[in-house]
């Protein structure tokens, strides 16, 4: 339950890096062509920072859950 949890955590803070970096141009305070206002530029390195940092504890999590299940077949057998 508690794998559960912190995964779906994981997933939200990933999603919400996303929403972060596109926020200035889909709500539309960033406009096209103008030089980045300085709400933009820390949407986008909060943004990609958050996501970036979600998606690197989602991989090595799922590699630690990879590699019990690898541990778990080994022994299995025996």
């Amino acid at each position: 339950m508690k794998a559960k949890l912190g995964v779906g955590a994981l997933v939200l803070l990933f999603l919400g890096g996303l929403w972060l970096i596109a926020a200035p141009f889909a709500v539309g305070y960033q406009p096209r062509g103008a030089e980045y206002a300085d709400a933009t530029v820390n949407d986008l390195w909060l943004g990609g920072a958050l996501a970036g940092i979600s998606f690197v504890a989602l991989v090595i999590y799922a590699a630690d859950a990879l590699r019990e299940l690898a541990h778990r077949g080994r022994h299995a057998d025996v």
